[in-house]
């Protein structure tokens, strides 16, 4: 073992040997030229040569070499406010046999991790940060706390070898600044391919210094404890994924914010236990380039060979495997003597049934009789004492509003859907309005058309390829839509949430309310007298038009590209998903902060932008035509034309070709 840290080590030293021979190699073929010149020539030339060429290959090389390290947004937690929670990570760094972390701070995401600020590639250590998400906090027991925060900090543990901790901080550094390496740095060729033979060399120790982790891990905190975690974590973070797009995304979008995001989660986890289940069951994603974990399947057969027998007990013995499919993840969802509505975050949901529990279907004992076998832990969430107030401090400062409305989640979730359907229904009624040749705005002036027979004939018109049965069918469901939104607006229906599936809408008084049937009465000319007599009926006025008073909802910013040229001029472009945000560019002088600017304006409401920027909307684009690659033009529907192309110093924000790329797609085909 102690080889294998030498050699992880000396690869490490490599990567700094290599970056600066290449200092030399630049100079030398310089030297070369030099002495062929006369001697006062060689003098007056080679100096100002030579200070040119190094200096611009070392700041290339430290360009390649230096990325700055962004914070987590989050809450900085002190050992005076938890020092319950301190005591389990100042117990972990003993065990692990490294010092504590300088400072912890919990985050919104469900992770947890140790960050060391180091310095020169990991060969200086600096200030250790522990990094734990209110997520794992909500969910878990002491117990799986114990055996994430052993884990992170035996990273550092010297057990392995003296050297051990400087090999895991060099690795960790390189693999922060590897990947990032522009491919237009010069610098960057040489040490991109040093970087791939370093991976390649430290891979054994790696390899063994995480496997050495969950042992410590599992001394620490127990082995059922150490091999749920590596089942819990995936899970949970896909349920916390799962929890953004589908529950707090929407309502984002529409301008709104619920009272109680991690309340949100916390009924999540408890509503979908089952899903939670089959998550940790699933194999997670093969891991990433420099990711450093074994396969889970390859740490729980270690775990289990490393494992103390177990005790003798009336009950058959459990093995590992058995144990890794999980100690309870959510037994801590609510503190014992707690009332609901005094929970850590939001309304205590009852308590997830255990991941190793058989399906019901399956039980033969009574749902107590595995209790014995399994020494239940205090929920971690009690290891701090205000988390309520923690809770709502950090949902300030990782969801700040910026402009939206705080809600509750019942009126989140109706917010969002809402807005969603009045977005699909003012597309729709624009393609209506251009096909009729009159504006069409309301539920009764589509009901009117459907009156005197031009209904079915604008729809032939917007879908051409559509067999009659499938138009009359996209023509019912559009009208289902707008009598929806009309329902709602007029008081005579409401959202009926569930945290399982999908919205249901209801009557007012919770019967079911058959809008579909209506819209098919309406479409027929024959019978929408009928249907405006059953809607009269219901109280439902469909020539009731959307609230000015509602405010838009937020376009989805799904890239960004900084410095393009739109119609001759420096042009910040963010792509959202009804359109093209137009923003002024900066200077050439002031590029590089051009992208985090752009960041900021796609973080600002909006209606509130500090910056004059221009919407283009897709709806507003008859065709896009590729000139060359990232070259565009974009025929506009008032008979203008947008003109878009890269420059020589075109940056993306994360994802930002790629956005670009597929809105030019989208607007070159017919829609």
């Amino acid at each position: 073992m102690r080889k294998l840290v030498w050699t992880s080590v000396l690869a490490l030293a490599g990567f700094l040997t290599v970056a600066a021979l290449q200092l030399v190699v630049v100079v030398v073929p310089v030297m070369l030229v030099l002495t062929t010149l006369p001697g006062s020539a060689a003098a007056r030339i080679g100096v100002p040569v030579c200070t040119a060429t190094v200096g611009v290959m070392a700041y290339a090389t430290w360009r390649a070499l230096h990325h700055r390290r962004p914070e987590p947004v989050g809450i900085p937690v002190s050992r005076q406010d938890a020092p319950d929670l301190w005591a389990v990570l100042d117990a972990a760094a003993v065990a692990a046999g490294t010092r504590a972390p300088d400072r912890l701070t919990i985050v919104a995401d469900a992770v947890a991790r140790v960050v060391e600020r180091t310095h020169l590639l990991g060969v200086i250590g600096g200030r250790r940060d522990f990094y734990l998400g209110l997520p794992l906090l909500q969910a878990w027991d002491i117990k799986h706390l114990r055996a994430v925060a052993a884990h992170e900090l035996a990273h550092y543990s010297p057990r392995l070898g003296r050297l051990a901790p400087l090999a895991w901080r060099g690795r960790a550094a390189i693999a922060r600044v590897a990947p990032r390496i522009s491919r237009r740095n010069p610098a960057g060729p040489l040490l991109r391919t040093y970087a791939t033979f370093y991976r390649r060399v430290d891979a054994p120790f790696s390899r063994a210094q995480e496997l050495q982790a969950d042992r410590i891990a599992a001394e620490f905190a127990g082995p059922a404890a150490a091999a749920a975690v590596l089942r819990d974590l995936p899970a949970l973070d896909a349920v916390h994924r799962v929890f953004h797009a589908e529950y707090l995304g929407p309502g984002f979008q529409a301008g709104h914010v619920p009272d109680d995001i991690f309340g949100g989660f916390l009924r999540v986890l408890s509503a979908r236990a089952e899903d939670v289940a089959i998550l940790r069951a699933r194999e997670p994603a093969p891991p990433s380039t420099w990711d450093t974990h074994p396969a889970r399947q390859e740490r729980l057969a270690a775990l289990a060979s490393s494992a103390p027998p177990a005790p003798v007990s009336p009950a058959p013995a459990e093995d590992l495997a058995a144990v890794a499919a999980g100690a309870s993840t959510a037994s801590s969802v609510a503190v014992a003597d707690r009332a609901p509505e005094e929970s850590a975050t939001g309304p205590a949901p009852d308590s997830l049934p255990p991941a190793d529990s058989p399906p019901p279907a399956d039980s033969r004992a009574p749902a107590d009789s595995r209790a014995p076998r399994r020494e239940r832990s205090a929920p971690a969430l009690t290891l701090v004492p205000d988390l309520p107030g923690l809770g709502k401090v950090l949902q300030q400062v990782a969801y700040p509003p910026q402009g939206r409305t705080r809600v509750g989640w019942d009126e989140f979730f109706g917010a969002a859907r809402t807005v969603e359907m009045q977005r699909e229904a003012d597309a729709a009624l624009t393609t209506l309005s251009r096909a009729a040749g009159s504006p069409v705005t309301t539920p009764a002036d589509v009901l009117d058309l459907a009156a005197d027979g031009r209904l079915h004939k604008i729809a032939e018109q917007v879908f051409p390829d559509l067999p009659p049965d499938k138009t009359t069918g996209r023509t019912v469901e559009l009208v289902t839509l707008l009598l929806a939104l009309a329902a709602l607006r007029s008081g005579a229906a409401r959202w009926r949430h569930s945290w399982t599936g999908t919205a249901e809408l209801v009557a007012v008084d919770g019967s079911h309310l058959d809008l579909g049937g209506l819209a098919a009465l309406a479409v027929d000319p024959a019978t929408v007298d009928t249907a405006r007599e059953r809607l009269t009926a219901l109280d439902i006025d469909v020539a009731t038009a959307p609230s000015a008073d509602l405010p838009p909802a937020r376009p989805e910013v799904v890239g960004g590209v900084v410095n393009l040229v739109v119609d001759g001029s420096r042009t910040d472009v963010l792509i959202v998903d009804t359109g093209l945000v137009l923003v002024p560019g900066l200077p050439r002088t002031q590029n590089g902060s051009a992208k985090s600017r752009l960041a900021r304006v796609a973080a600002e409401d909006p209606a509130q932008r500090s910056l004059q920027t221009r919407f283009v909307a897709y709806a507003d684009v008859v065709n896009a035509t590729q000139l060359k690659r990232r070259s565009w033009t974009l025929d506009l529907r008032d008979g203008g034309t947008l003109s878009v192309r890269s420059a020589l110093d075109s940056d993306e924000l994360p994802g930002g070709w790629s956005a670009l790329d597929n809105a030019v797609d989208f607007l070159s085909r017919t829609r």
